[in-house]
């Protein structure tokens, strides 16, 4: 069985949010890096100053894109 990174973001949703789980939990939906990092601040995966590496494979599993792709959402 391959284990999976702590942290996954999912692939953007047609509104161009990408859903955030943290082993496995639901944590929210980000629209950009700064809304990941205060999700795994909050999950006490980073530190206060959001000292994370959200590009570090073995943290942070990107499905759809990567740390640099959030689409726009339709007007």
């Amino acid at each position: 069985m391959t284990e999976h990174p702590p942290v996954i973001v999912h692939p953007p949703t047609p509104s161009g949010g990408r859903r955030v789980t943290v082993r496995g939990q639901i944590v929210g939906l980000a629209h950009g890096r700064g809304d990941v990092a205060e999700f795994l601040r909050r999950a006490g995966i980073a530190g206060p100053a959001g000292d994370v590496q959200l590009d570090d494979p073995r943290l942070v599993e990107w499905r759809g894109g990567n740390l640099d792709e959030w689409p726009i959402p339709p007007a």
